[in-house]
């Protein structure tokens, strides 16, 4: 798995490419009378679409904030905007680009006063491979919006979180081909009283996806964000590590999502999953893309549909085989590494 395609919804609500938006208001183009039409939807009311923000095309400015200024003139109601995603207005490539867009959004907060989930770098592996999307520190950019209840960024290579205080935040998600733990511990050390999903995508060690238990023990332990009820701990190279750690860990008690998705997941950590009682007491359970066998992945299946857990096993992944000089190696990869 990479990431072929933009979003088509976000928070609940349609993407409308406002660079697409600007360039049909412009040709005159209309929408046939009763056809489902995003832009038209949302020229009517700019808070039924999730506004995504590109650079490309129709002579749109290259300054961030003349960009937004045009954006924010263009929806003429800028205040009733409840989504945006910002996509290739960020090049991916430069901590530069990305500290320009952020400082811009920042500053145009005080007009976007209904602004509820923002998500940051939706570029596609054409674009920017995810692992090689570089940000500097987004925390300033989450507290400018005291509105935000949703927050996303693709993306971790360089990413900083440092100074994260936000009374509202309910859902967090970072994306991308490696964890560091740095940035980790910036984000469990972050004041987010709301906090209710917390979604890390931790990958490999080859993509500074060093993140351990240890890193995470805050959460573990329950201490950090009180109100979360869901935790993705998802494209981990060594799922199994995680499952043990989730097995011992108080937060797990208090979940009623758990979302492992994406990862490596293997015969052997299924007793880890079977034997302990805390994963039953979940709501939903997330496993797809595993490396389950069928007689495991059946196993898993037929224990918690008898505990009422809601379970997704589908995408199971057969291991690459290598095999050198009378040598045989398995290779498990994430979904997204590179």
């Amino acid at each position: 798995m990479t990431f072929h395609d933009h979003l088509t919804e976000f928070a609940g609500l349609p993407v409308l490419d406002y660079a697409e938006a600007r360039r049909l208001e412009r040709s005159g183009e209309t929408v046939p009378p009763g056809a489902r039409s995003p832009l038209r939807d949302g020229l009517a009311d700019p808070g039924s679409v999730a506004w995504r923000l590109d650079r490309y095309g129709d002579d749109l400015p290259e300054d961030p904030r003349e960009y937004l200024e045009g954006f924010l003139e263009f929806v003429g109601d800028p205040a009733a905007v409840r989504a945006l995603v910002v996509g290739g207005l960020v090049t991916g490539f430069e901590v530069e680009s990305s500290d320009a867009v952020r400082d811009a959004l920042a500053e145009a907060a005080p007009r976007l006063p209904g602004l509820r989930d923002l998500f940051y770098a939706d570029l596609t592996f054409e674009e920017c491979e995810a692992s090689w999307i570089r940000h500097g520190d987004l925390s300033p950019l989450v507290n400018a919006f005291p509105g935000l209840t949703g927050f996303a960024a693709r993306g971790t290579m360089d990413l900083g979180l440092e100074a994260l205080e936000h009374d509202g935040l309910r859902r967090l998600t970072l994306q991308g081909g490696g964890l560091p733990a740095r940035l980790t511990r910036e984000v469990v050390s972050a004041r987010l009283p709301a906090l209710e999903h917390l979604e890390l995508w931790l990958g490999v060690d080859d993509y500074r996806g060093d993140t351990t238990a240890l890193d995470l023990a805050p959460v573990l332990s329950g201490g950090a964000f009180p109100a979360l009820r869901s935790l993705g701990l998802r494209n981990a190279e060594h799922t199994g590590a995680w499952v043990r750690a989730l097995a011992e860990a108080p937060v797990t008690s208090r979940l009623h999502t758990l979302d492992l998705s994406l990862g490596t997941l293997r015969d052997e950590d299924v007793p880890h999953l079977l034997e302990s009682p805390v994963f039953r007491g979940l709501r939903r359970l997330d496993l797809h893309h595993h490396y389950l066998s069928e007689d495991a992945e059946k196993e898993v299946r037929a224990l918690f549909t008898r505990a009422g857990v809601e379970t997704d096993l589908s995408d199971g992944q057969v291991p690459e085989v290598d095999s050198y000089d009378g040598e045989t190696e398995l290779h498990y990869y994430t979904a997204v590494s590179e």
